[in-house]
C-alpha cells in the first residue's frame, strides 16, 4: 500500500468523534471476543482506523496487542486474513444461518436471501490472501 505521508489529525469535535467511535468499536470487539457468533477483528480494524485519526497512542496499543495485533497489522499492510480467521469467520456465518433458521423460522425466500448474502461474504473472505503470501 503506498505511503500517503503523515496524516493530519482532525481538531476538536471531529477528533473527539473519531475517538468515541473508536472506543465504541473496541467495545463491540470485546463483545465479539466473548460471544462465539459475533466477529471481533473487523471491529478492531475499524477502531484502529478511528484511533489513527484521533489517538496515535491508542492505535499503537491495538496494533501492538499480543493477540489481535498481528491480524490487524496483516490487514493494514497486506489486506490479508489469516487462515484461522477465515475458518472462524465462515464457521460463524454458517452457525449464524443455522441459528437464524432454527430461531426465526423464516420463509424459504428469506432464508435463501440471507444464505446468498453470507455466501458472498464467505467467498470474499476466503479469496483474501494469507499474511506473508501477497505478491
Amino acid at each position: 500500500m503506498p505511503d500517503r505521508g503523515p496524516r493530519r489529525r482532525p481538531a476538536g469535535a471531529v477528533r473527539a468523534g473519531w475517538l468515541l467511535l473508536g472506543w465504541i468499536l473496541v467495545g463491540l470487539g470485546i463483545v465479539g471476543a466473548l460471544l462465539p457468533l459475533m466477529p471481533t477483528t473487523i471491529f478492531l480494524i475499524l477502531a484502529a482506523g478511528c484511533f489513527a485519526r484521533s489517538s496515535p497512542r491508542l492505535e499503537a496499543g491495538l496494533l501492538d496487542h499480543p493477540r489481535f495485533g498481528p491480524a490487524l497489522r496483516a490487514w493494514r499492510t497486506e489486506r490479508a486474513i489469516p487462515t484461522r480467521g477465515k475458518i472462524g469467520a465462515c464457521a460463524g456465518m454458517a452457525l449464524g444461518l443455522l441459528f437464524f433458521e432454527m430461531g426465526a423460522h423464516p420463509s424459504f425466500a428469506v432464508t435463501s436471501a440471507v444464505a446468498v448474502l453470507l455466501l458472498g461474504c464467505a467467498l470474499w473472505i476466503v479469496t483474501r490472501p494469507a499474511p506473508g503470501r501477497c505478491p
